[in-house]
């Protein structure tokens, strides 16, 4: 049976999905990411149906890499957030991929159909800079360095 388990190395950049239309929030994480000591592309699509195309490799995101981690936003122009983890779920090259629900919505329900349907992580958005700064380093640390993930080809 082939060893799927793969972690990467503090060398190796990565390539982050960020799904978010609220221009503060795109910068907040994009600052986020800079003062992190990983090598970091981050790639920012504002709507569900732009997410889906990216994932899928479709039309102008034909060339686009499989992200190592995706942020969500559930309130999303077009498809919306429960939208595209459905499909993610639905689709199996993109199962596998670690998708971080970070939000300002603290609904019960979300939180519930998130993990129903792929999320591995449902956060809320954090008020200020420091602390927003802080949770993507920690969420960085964690799944990019201390998570055992599938490679990307599996």
């Amino acid at each position: 049976m082939p060893n799927f388990t793969h972690q990467r190395y503090p060398d190796e950049p990565i390539d982050v999905l960020h799904v978010e239309d609220n221009e503060r929030d795109i910068r907040l994480t994009r600052e986020a990411f800079t003062a992190t000591d990983r090598e970091t592309t981050l790639h920012v699509v504002n709507d569900g149906d732009d997410t889906v195309d990216f994932l899928r490799r479709q039309g102008q995101y034909d060339s686009a890499p499989r992200p190592d981690l995706v942020l969500l936003d559930l309130n999303l122009p077009g498809r919306d957030g429960h939208d595209v983890l459905e499909t993610i779920e639905d689709t199996p090259q993109l199962r596998r991929l670690p998708v971080i629900v970070l939000t300002g919505s603290n609904r019960s329900e979300n939180i519930v159909t998130c993990y129903r349907t792929h999320a591995n992580a449902y956060v809320s958005k954090p008020p200020t800079l420091e602390e927003f700064v802080s949770l993507v380093t920690a969420l960085e640390a964690f799944w990019l360095e201390h998570a055992q993930l599938p490679p990307n080809s599996a």
